[in-house]
């Protein structure tokens, strides 16, 4: 190959990037992303941009970048495929490439009259709204949604809450778990309402519950999740579905193609996880370079939030059967273990408050 395109220049493509390099490949790299902004860490912007503490944080400092020795398409993105090897941009030019990284992550699912938090545009945006406000609503309560909820607070803002699920977090923790997220919120005084959904939000900052109840507010975020950035490959040769189909190894149905990061759908799972990112660019350009599938990615899951000056860790998968290793739920410093439901002693997953060190410890033996 001489010439790599990658899709995408946020965290999954800048890996995917460093991963050709450190594998040989010594030819051309194209790095097309839409946003103007060279790769920043996304996790800061709901927790100290918000707050004011740091700016955009570097996902590479510029001696590593000049390493790469890539060429970066900002401000541009990509519309379509003519073919397996030939790209267009929103500014109607092409690239043609021997091989394709696709890593254009996710796009935040909206509601009308709504911030959302997905870009460092977005958290410029939402940061100067806030500052401004004082009664602040959030409609989701997943890790999004929760971390803004405690930038808010720890800013001094009256903040409600809005969750359709019966608890915070039930698809990733479980209802038990999930319902001890749920009470970090209101240890610290923010209001959480759960249980019903959202009917609409006023341009005036009314939030309309499905159940007639209203709540008012300056500033309304939906962090409601997101959906894979996939539209720009409709109708090409690339296979989708909740995602770009691919392999474990990300190689999709295109064999010079490969998909890393929040849009790659690997072997019927789509994992939006900032490791995951990582480690798929590692595994996906290795089988790039290779030319077929000689290396494969297995998700463990690990994701971590921190809400309210707790962190929280999780890896693995929930199930019902959940059980407190060390601590208590109560005074929110704790290690709890899932188990297999037809092999109770295989721990499946683990999650932690405020206790990163057997954490650590007990992911080791995780099966």
């Amino acid at each position: 190959m001489r010439t790599i395109a990658i899709i995408g220049a946020s965290l999954a493509g800048l890996r995917s990037a460093q991963a050709l390099r450190q594998q040989g490949f010594d030819g051309r790299i194209v790095v097309i992303g839409d946003e103007v902004h060279l790769p920043y860490d996304r996790p800061p912007l709901s927790k100290d941009f918000l707050l004011g503490k740091v700016e955009a944080v570097p996902l590479a400092d510029q001696e590593d970048l000049d390493a790469l020795d890539a060429e970066w398409r900002l401000g541009v993105r990509a519309t379509g495929l003519l073919s397996t090897r030939e790209i267009v941009l929103s500014d109607d030019s092409t690239i043609s490439a021997d091989g394709i990284v696709i890593a254009t992550g996710g796009i935040p699912r909206t509601v009308p009259n709504t911030h959302v938090l997905r870009t460092l545009d977005d958290a410029a945006k939402l940061r100067d709204a806030i500052g401004g406000a004082q009664h602040i609503g959030v409609i989701g309560a997943g890790f999004i949604g929760a971390e803004i909820a405690s930038s808010a607070r720890a800013l001094g803002k009256d903040v409600t809450v809005v969750e359709a699920l019966p608890a915070p977090l039930t698809r990733v923790l479980g209802a038990e778990m999930g319902a001890a997220c749920g009470q970090l919120h209101s240890d610290h005084g923010s209001t959480l309402i759960t249980g019903v959904n959202v009917d609409s939000v006023n341009v005036d900052g009314v939030i309309k519950l499905a159940d007639g109840r209203r709540v008012d507010a300056d500033v309304v975020v939906a962090g409601i999740g997101t959906r894979p950035a996939t539209d720009w490959l409709a109708g090409g040769p690339v296979a989708l579905g909740n995602g770009v189909l691919c392999d474990a190894g990300g190689v999709t149905n295109v064999k010079n193609v490969v998909a890393v990061g929040d849009v790659a759908n690997c072997a019927g799972h789509r994992a939006e996880h900032w490791t995951s990112a990582t480690e798929q660019a590692q595994v996906a350009t290795r089988n790039l370079l290779a030319g077929e599938t000689v290396a494969t990615h297995t998700n463990g899951g690990y994701v971590w939030s921190d809400q309210y000056g707790v962190r929280i860790q999780f890896i693995g998968r929930a199930t019902r059967d959940v059980r407190v290793e060390d601590g208590s739920v109560e005074d929110r410093k704790f290690v709890a273990t899932y188990r297999d439901g037809d092999n109770p002693e295989d721990v499946v997953g683990i999650v932690a408050m405020s206790n990163a060190r057997l954490f650590t410890r007990l992911r080791r033996n995780l099966k």
